[in-house]
Parts: structure tokens; C-alpha cells; sequence
């Protein structure tokens, strides 16, 4: 009996060392349940803006049409046109308008000493008109250019679209990149430069 007995207290301090067991925790004094794990989160890099490559530059629609064009290598004598015409800020305005712009190229193969008399301070008005010619009110995009049509211009003429097999011309000037998206507009590059009558 007695041995019996002290195979019962064994037992029973056996288990009461188990429950006491299982019921710690494994909680050291230096840790405590206000603890908290910091995150941080690593700061996601900018998303690129989409755009139109045009002489060398991104052309994007955060910046309006001067602001793009200056980028262009393509269009350096167009930037000091319309700079020497005093319409930099018009063109910088909230628009929208549609600009069909000539490249250095276009302006290069118009009559020799041309570009260089209209960029002479008393032709300022001269060279507004031309340049104006090549600027419509509205945001006019590619698909909107039908054969045929006629657009009038901030100058007061109209121009005449072509359309065949795909290729836009604006009075026989060939469309070479289409819709550049500005913010104040939308800018279409072309092969000649547009004269008025």
C-alpha cells in the first residue's frame, strides 16, 4: 500500500509538472506583447510618362506644345520662329489648339534667305501669319482628318487634308509623326513648311 501510495505521488507530481509546463509561456522579460514589428515599405520608383519621341526628345503630355517643342532637336528653327514672333505664350496657353510643325528640314528647303528675312524684327508680323497658318483651334487628332476636309486656321485661311493609303497631308505637306499630346493640344510633324496665299 505504501508503495502504492508513492507511485500515486509520483504521478501526481509528474502531471502537475506537465500542466504547469504546458500553461508557460515561452516570453522572455525583454519581450512584451506591446511590441511591435515596423515595416517599411520601400518607396515604389516613379512610373515613366508615356510619349512621342520627336528630334531626340520624349514629348509628353504634362508639358504643353512649346515646352515639347523646345526638346526637339528636330524643330530649333520652328522654337525661334514662333519665339521671334511673339506667340510663345499664346502657343503656352490653355488651347487647345492643333499645331502642324516643320522641321529644321522643311524650313531648310524653302527658297534661299527666307527663314532668315521673316526672322527679322520688322517682318514680326509677316512671320506671325505663316506661322499661324499652321495652327487650328481644337485638339484635332489623325483620326479625325478626313480626305477632303477643310480646317480653318488661327490666321484666318483654311488648309486642305489628304488622305490616301494611310498618309496625311496637310496642303501637300507630308504628316510624318502624328498626334504628339501636349497638355494645351496636339502637335503633328510635318515635312514643308505651309505658306499662305
Amino acid at each position: 500500500m505504501k508503495k502504492n501510495f508513492l507511485s500515486f505521488v509520483m504521478v501526481s507530481v509528474a502531471a502537475g509538472t506537465m500542466l504547469v509546463a504546458c500553461n508557460s509561456t515561452t516570453e522572455t522579460p525583454a519581450e512584451s506583447k506591446d511590441s511591435t514589428t515596423v515595416i517599411t515599405e520601400q518607396p515604389m520608383a516613379p512610373k515613366e510618362e508615356e510619349g512621342v519621341m520627336v528630334g531626340g526628345a520624349k514629348m509628353v503630355p504634362s508639358k504643353n506644345i512649346v515646352e515639347n517643342a523646345v526638346g526637339s532637336a528636330d524643330h530649333t528653327t520652328l522654337v525661334a520662329a514662333v519665339k521671334a514672333a511673339g506667340l510663345v505664350e499664346t502657343l503656352s496657353g490653355t488651347g487647345p489648339f492643333t499645331v502642324f510643325a516643320p522641321t529644321n528640314a522643311a524650313f531648310d528647303n524653302l527658297p534661299k534667305g527666307t527663314v532668315e528675312g521673316l526672322l527679322k524684327p520688322e517682318k514680326k508680323d509677316d512671320l506671325a501669319k505663316v506661322l499661324t497658318f499652321h495652327v487650328v483651334p481644337g485638339a484635332v487628332k489623325a483620326a479625325d482628318l478626313k480626305d477632303g476636309q477643310k480646317i480653318k486656321t488661327v490666321q484666318g485661311q483654311e488648309l486642305t487634308v489628304s488622305v490616301k493609303d494611310g498618309v496625311v497631308k496637310i496642303n501637300g505637306a507630308t504628316v510624318t509623326t502624328a498626334d504628339v499630346i501636349s497638355s494645351n493640344g496636339v502637335t503633328h510633324v510635318i515635312d514643308a513648311v505651309l505658306l499662305p496665299k
